[in-house]
């Protein structure tokens, strides 16, 4: 008992180092638009993006979190060996990625390490894959909503606004953009640390800590909600610059329109229970206010990267847990 005491908790501050990366490589998520259109300092976006992913916690319940824990794997196989493996992997996908400035996904990372630890333990019968298949399908759907969302938006502001002079539609912006950034950072809180409640969660109804009767205890909510508020606030300049400054030009109407088709998008996924990349979310929302003026605009050389990337998150992610659980399982 007291071994299986020590390797939970040893889960849970791995599973929360994974939550702080998550928020670290997806401040870029929160800010990078109000950033780029020098609507606010990096240090006032930062602070404001991490006060939002908290706030998260007082307006969306745990409908995702109940999908990674319940939804993906067969609660049955889950150990904390699987856990170690998974978060090994994701954990691994998501620092090297912040490092070279990819915005990939972490909610993927960790989706793909659960799933390939799971694999490698009990094989295709482990997994649940209508959650699966409702995770992969969002990888493609999830982005085009934002850039239908961005677009759509983008299209009707200029409609409304037609008459007005430029510059003073930017200066009425300026202003809403703090409220379109504060909604995207609690939408994109809610949606991602419930990924994080949902592993330690399992973790510890597998382990018979919580009975027998799954739920996600308070503490857990609280501490995920935390940690990525903390990642959010040490930020990844790196990502934020290829997201809000290379993938296109924006200005503060931009901004607006992208990041409230992205919270939209996301008060939706995660009232629904559906674990999406709040980094597709977005990107594809600044993509689709770019396309707005011309194809052009948008830097389609540096999306084929970032896009890239997505592809390879779940697989990368899976491989290395896999091979991480396999050892851990050998050694301990």
């Amino acid at each position: 008992m007291p071994e299986l005491f020590f390797l939970v908790a040893l889960a849970v501050i791995i599973a929360l180092v994974f939550d702080f990366g998550n928020g670290m490589n997806d401040s870029a998520n929160a800010i990078a638009t109000v950033v780029a259109t020098k609507v606010l300092s990096l240090r006032n976006a930062v602070l404001l993006a991490a006060f939002g992913n908290f706030a998260g916690v007082f307006f969306f319940g745990v409908a995702v979190a109940n999908t990674i824990a319940k939804g993906l794997v067969n609660p049955a196989v889950v150990d904390v060996y699987v856990i170690l493996g998974g978060l090994v992997g994701s954990i691994f996908w998501v620092y090297f990625t912040t490092y070279k400035g990819l915005p990939v996904s972490a909610s993927h990372a960790l989706i793909g390490g659960f799933v390939g630890a799971a694999l490698v333990k009990a094989g295709t019968s482990s997994l649940i894959f209508s959650g699966i298949t409702k995770v992969l399908i969002f990888i493609v759907f999830a982005p085009l909503l934002g850039m239908a969302g961005g677009f759509i938006f983008f299209t009707l502001i200029m409609w409304i606004f037609r008459k007005t002079n430029p510059s003073k539609i930017n200066k009425y912006f300026k202003k809403l953009q703090l409220i379109s950034a504060s909604s995207y950072a609690i939408t994109h809180g809610a949606n991602d640390a419930q990924k994080t409640m949902g592993i330690i969660a399992v973790l510890l109804f597998s382990s018979g800590f919580l009975g027998s009767e799954f739920f996600v205890p308070v503490w857990v909510i609280y501490a995920s909600y935390i940690v990525i508020s903390l990642g959010t606030f040490a930020g990844g300049w790196k990502v934020i610059k290829t997201m809000g400054m290379r993938l296109t030009k924006l200005r503060p109407v931009h901004g607006f329109c992208a990041e409230s088709a992205g919270a939209l998008v996301l008060a939706f996924t995660s009232s629904t229970g559906i674990p999406v990349s709040t980094t597709h979310v977005i990107a594809g929302s600044i993509t689709g206010v770019g396309a707005t003026r011309r194809l052009s605009a948008v830097r389609w050389n540096l999306a084929r990267k970032i896009v890239y990337a997505w592809i390879l998150t779940i697989p990368a992610a899976a491989t290395v847990s896999g091979i991480s659980y396999y050892l851990i399982s050998l050694v301990v």
